[in-house]
């Protein structure tokens, strides 16, 4: 760990105090040189997801106040760790930021805005495709961040949702909505056809060979080609801040609308050791970093 003097907001900012920051597999990328865009030099700092309270507002910045509880995502792909989150005070553009619900805990706010704005977004590239009503949707990784996410959102916009569970999160799967559960194990082209795979994972090849000809598959990170002949629509979800939906999202899980889980909470100075464990895999949840 290491002490740097406080932040100061400038214009149009605010100085969070962080309360819980979301340890996600980009953050362990970071460490390791495989983000988009290639590594980035150390030192910086990981984090995108931060639940907190303003501890200082800067000039022209109206729309928050001293103690106001906020949630928000740094834009790591711009900022490249400067600011990130694992750290006690960020100073945050106030559009980073929206308002935290009262009634919603700071370390679960913190699971919300990268996996949550990533579903919905993603989501999104599939309704381009007009796809009718009742449409089926095979979601990869719904018992992760993004993809119980993609399965909850899909399940509210009328998809009938086939969402892959890991062993032992049939339960998590089936109570946030999937319409049909489906293994891990389980050859995933036999559980087609369907319309459209949202493949949070992604797993790639295998779930693509689930949708139907001229379907739809949206993935989170770069995967092989589909055979053309099939005139399958590929795109790639890759997230963008958008403060409309982050704070609808936030609201909606605030409400009991959409869910969300955490499986520890681990204070800042075990960052290290949270990297760990996201690596060895198996958490039902994510992992928040606490401070203070």
């Amino acid at each position: 760990m290491t002490e740097l003097p406080d932040p100061e907001a400038g214009p149009g900012q605010v100085v969070v105090r962080v309360c819980a920051v979301c340890v996600h597999p980009a953050d362990v990328a970071a460490t390791t040189g495989e983000i988009p865009r290639g590594p980035v030099p150390p030192p910086f700092s990981p984090g995108w997801d931060i639940a907190g309270e303003v501890a200082s507002v800067g000039p022209d910045t109206a729309e928050f106040r001293v103690g106001d509880r906020v949630v928000g995502m740094i834009p790591w792909y711009l900022t490249r760790g400067a600011p990130g989150g694992y750290a006690e005070f960020v100073a945050a553009e106030a559009e980073w930021l929206v308002p935290l619900p009262d009634g919603l805990d700071f370390a679960s706010a913190a699971t919300v805005p990268l996996n949550a704005q990533t579903a919905h977004q993603g989501l999104s590239l599939v309704s381009l495709a007009m796809l009718p009503a009742g449409s089926s949707m095979l979601v990869t990784g719904a018992s992760g961040g993004v993809g119980g996410f993609a399965a909850q959102l899909a399940v509210q916009g009328g998809y009938r949702v086939l969402a892959q569970a890991s062993h032992g999160d049939e339960q998590w799967v089936q109570e946030i909505g999937a319409h049909e559960v489906v293994s891990r194990s389980a050859d995933l082209a036999a559980v087609g056809p369907v319309a459209a795979v949202f493949d949070a994972v992604p797993i790639g090849e295998e779930a693509a060979a689930a949708v139907e000809d001229r379907g739809v598959v949206v993935t989170t990170r770069p995967t092989p080609a589909i055979v053309p002949a099939r005139g399958v629509r590929q795109e790639l979800q890759l997230i963008r801040l958008d403060r409309k939906v982050l704070a609808d999202l936030v609201s909606q899980v605030a409400a009991g609308r959409l869910r969300t889980r955490v499986a520890a909470t681990m204070p800042l100075t075990e960052a290290a050791d949270a990297h760990r464990q996201v690596l060895a895999g198996g958490l039902r949840g994510k992992i928040v970093l606490t401070v203070g």
